[in-house]
């Protein structure tokens, strides 16, 4: 019997997954910024959101190099590689925030967010990538002798 969990080793979902992650990032990127409703307003709520966007991005792209390349490749591969990725698509976010009327881009501290955000999901994807094999794999043949 196969595990109902092997789809999470399946890298065209996962790379499904960021290409959808990517193009809503950017899509959102192109709102102009709406006035919030009168009520509680949380201060630097817009940093918690870049920080948890960013954060499922980095786990997507990490868990796909882990699929890849697994957990013996190198740090750079594994850590580096996708944090300058998210560093750069952060930068780039930002300065596409600076063409959308009401927005202002180029806030250091969102992209600080974006890319902490997203260090933390690459940190995650490779912590968890040994379970994620364990489930998505199927189980051992029992031999009968």
């Amino acid at each position: 019997m196969n595990s109902p969990f092997k789809i999470l080793g399946n890298e065209i979902l996962w790379t499904a997954a960021l290409a959808g992650w990517a193009g809503a990032l950017f899509l959102l990127s192109s709102f102009s910024n709406v006035t919030p409703e009168p009520g509680i307003e949380l201060p630097h709520i817009d940093k918690v959101l870049h920080f948890s966007y960013f954060l499922i991005g980095g786990f997507i792209l990490a868990t796909i190099i882990c699929l890849k390349r697994g957990l013996s490749a190198s740090f750079k591969t594994r850590i580096l590689l996708p944090f300058i990725i998210f560093a750069v698509f952060g930068a780039l976010d930002e300065y596409h925030q600076t063409f959308t009327p009401g927005r202002s881009g180029n806030d250091p501290f969102d992209w600080l967010a974006d890319i902490l955000g997203a260090l933390c999901g690459i940190i995650s994807a490779n912590c968890l990538h040994p379970r994620l094999l364990k489930l998505s794999s199927p189980p051992p043949l029992i031999s009968e002798n």
